[in-house]
């Protein structure tokens, strides 16, 4: 019983150990343009030695008028290297998920108004590498459309891409959760049907949750549109 609750132990304080190597003064190359709103740690290439990357949300201000002040945002991925986190994604350059903020014909406003949220990571494709999820929204006459990011590692591409894209008018929010069968994620916004005006969802607020089964993302129930 002792030895393998030593085993155990052992165990859990070298997966802490692996998992705390971040450099304690570590910088980005190049910086997020603007002013960072969040900075999330997630291992999008496993959990080994020397492996952290962080997404990065930062904005920057394109304009402002009458006491409302216009935001480019951006979303930044980068890779550790020695105590240097260096560039490896960034959107709007890469059109996932922001479009470029400009400024509306003969008025001081800037579109489309855009906000976002990394609201998690989790292993949600499997075990190994963790995924980073990204929810965001952009606006101008009307409510707008939000959507839901699932990005990854591709290592045979070596580069960051997203495994699921997700897209809803208005509103869509997202959450990880960490099930004892792995994990998963779970949506939350209203539900349109086909011909549904904006005005006036089919259902004001609905919950779906998503998971990966060989190779495919499965939606139950299918109240969201899935790009890809």
């Amino acid at each position: 019983m002792i030895r393998w609750q030593l085993a155990i132990l052992c165990s859990v304080v070298l997966c802490a150990s692996a998992r705390a190597d971040e450099p304690p003064h570590y910088t980005f190359s190049p910086q997020p343009p603007g002013t960072i709103v969040q900075s999330q740690l997630v291992y999008l290439a496993g959990e080994g030695m020397h492996s952290q990357w962080r997404g990065v949300l930062s904005k920057k201000l394109v304009g402002a008028a009458h006491g409302t002040s216009f935001y480019q945002w951006y979303l930044s991925f980068y890779a550790i290297d020695g105590a240097v986190y260096r560039l490896k994604y960034r959107s709007p350059d890469a059109r996932v998920p922001f479009s470029r903020v400009t400024k509306a014909q003969g008025a001081a406003m800037w579109f489309p108004v855009q906000d976002a949220k990394i609201t998690g990571t989790g292993e949600l494709m499997g075990a190994g590498a963790q995924q980073a999820v990204v929810q965001s929204h952009e606006s101008a006459a009307d409510c707008g459309t939000a959507r839901v990011d699932v990005f990854f590692y591709g290592s045979a591409m070596q580069r960051v891409m997203t495994t699921l894209s997700m897209e809803n008018p208005c509103e869509l929010s997202a959450s990880v959760i960490h099930g004892a069968h792995g994990d998963s994620l779970q949506l939350t916004g209203p539900y349109y049907a086909a011909n549904a005006p904006l005005c006036c969802p089919t259902k004001p607020k609905v919950t779906a949750k998503l998971h990966f089964h060989n190779g495919t993302w499965i939606e139950e129930p299918p109240y969201f549109k899935i790009l890809k």
